[in-house]
């Protein structure tokens, strides 16, 4: 099961809803080891497509020095489908490298950014995609 704070559930919405109706992207990170999701980073859509999210290299290489630097680790993966479900696609799951984390997922599809959503987590190991529920926490 996720985890995770009210603050950083409302964040990750409000990224996909503002960058709709490119797909939005980014980490919570977390200290190494805990599951626990503190610190929001939002990242660029390098591809800046509606169908397609790619983190920039430059920008994925410095969030990984600042994670070592802080001794931390992505807890969340999240990304936004703008015109399908909130489940992975066969690029999502073939580029899930982060067999700890939580991959998030956020349909804005047919909001046009403003209405109801979807958010869905999943854990996605070698290929297989397992869902799980979402509990949102007013603090840890």
């Amino acid at each position: 099961m996720l985890t995770l704070t009210q603050e950083l559930y409302d964040r990750i919405v409000a990224h996909a809803r503002a960058d709709h109706p490119d797909e939005a992207c980014g980490i919570v990170a977390g200290p190494a080891g805990s599951d626990r999701p503190e610190r929001f980073v939002p990242m660029l859509n390098a591809a800046r497509s509606p169908t397609f999210y790619e983190f920039d290299s430059g920008d994925l290489l410095r969030l990984y020095r600042d994670l070592d630097d802080r001794d931390e680790e992505p807890v969340i993966v999240y990304h936004s489908h703008t015109a399908t479900e909130a489940y992975p696609s066969r690029t999502d799951i073939s580029y899930a490298n982060e067999p700890g984390a939580h991959y998030v997922l956020v349909s804005t599809a047919d909001t046009d950014g403003a209405g109801p959503f979807q958010f869905r987590s999943y854990r996605i190991v070698d290929g297989v995609v397992t869902e799980e529920d979402v509990k949102v926490v007013a603090g840890y």
